[in-house]
């Protein structure tokens, strides 16, 4: 009878084992930022955490850097299956939804707490685009406080005109024209490059952008501190892997991802901060435009914020409605 209860237990054991087996799904999650990056940490630990307590149904590996595929790539290559989790920065992909560039708007959120008020309203109708795509989405982290770097100082709308600036997205080239800049498209990986070369001037981001890629280095010698928006990184999933999933391990993949998004948007506070010490601590000038200039990019920013929404269609407006 021991025997028998033993062969028995083996049998469940096999059985059990194999199931899982039968069962384990490996994702692989494109980022496109290196790994010391405080979104691709966060997205380490988030993949981590999942892999850990999935009892084995789904491990997810992280590619940091481009690795697996480069940013521009990573929206397509998560929609066909090609890889299925990825991050992408949201307002790069205004010509898939309009709706993914309202946090790329200058202006219409200067802090933490408007950019989360935006985020709020506009999470539903950004939900639904993305599932009529075969997307999933998982959750968003913004970058700190976008501000203006520039090779040589900007005290006037004069020294706007003819500055050879990075542009990433549709905002960005608009508002190159709206202030008289010359817009080029430049990707975060080849920003040192551009500067070094001279193909680019200034740009509008991060203070962590700046940071990580040692912006001093090559020429840059002042940040403006204008918080012109707060743009949001987000990790989406290939619908058809996500529908493989048993309905156990996707509620803890969307627990792990409210857990991930709370911790980042922390993180992404205490860059804005410390990072911007760190462009002052390697002697670049670290300050605000004057009243005049504040005045003249607020202008642009609401002109650009109605063309945003004249695009977005009724959408749009319904968002900034419940923003406002």
């Amino acid at each position: 009878m021991k025997i028998l209860n033993k062969t028995l237990a083996v049998i469940c054991m096999l059985v059990l084992s194999t199931n899982v087996a039968l069962t384990a799904e490996k994702w692989d999650m494109a980022l496109a930022y290196g790994a010391s990056n405080f979104h691709s940490a966060n997205a380490t630990e988030f993949a981590k955490n999942v892999s850990d307590k999935s009892g084995g149904k789904l491990t997810i590996v992280t590619h940091p850097g481009g690795s697996l595929y480069k940013g521009g790539e990573i929206f397509r290559a998560v929609r066909t299956g090609q890889a299925q989790i990825g991050e992408r920065f949201m307002s790069a992909l205004g010509k898939e939804d309009p709706l993914l560039e309202i946090d790329s708007q200058p202006f219409l959120a200067s802090s933490y707490g408007d950019a989360m008020k935006l985020y709020k309203a506009s999470k539903p109708e950004i939900v639904k685009g993305l599932d009529s795509k075969g997307l999933v989405f998982l959750y968003a982290v913004p970058w700190p406080a976008q501000g203006l770097y520039s090779k040589n100082e900007i005290s006037s709308k004069a020294d706007l005109k003819g500055l050879k600036f990075r542009a990433y997205n549709s905002s960005l080239i608009r508002l190159a024209e709206l202030t008289g800049m010359a817009p080029t498209k430049i990707e975060a990986a080849e920003i040192s490059q551009a500067f070094s070369t001279g193909a680019v001037e200034s740009m509008i981001t991060s203070p962590t952008t700046g940071k990580n890629s040692k912006i001093w280095e090559n020429g840059v010698k002042y940040f403006y501190d204008i918080a012109a928006w707060y743009p949001k990184n987000m990790i989406i999933v290939n619908k058809d892997a996500w529908n493989k999933l048993d309905s156990a391990t996707q509620k803890l993949v969307m627990s792990e991802a409210a857990k991930a998004e709370k911790k980042g948007w922390a993180l992404s506070k205490k860059g804005n901060k410390a990072d911007k010490k760190a462009l002052a601590d390697a002697g670049m000038k670290v300050g605000k435009v004057n009243s005049a200039l504040n005045k003249h990019f607020k202008e642009v920013g609401a002109t650009m914020s109605k063309e945003w929404a004249d695009r977005a269609g009724s959408r749009g407006q319904a968002v900034l409605a419940a923003y406002k």
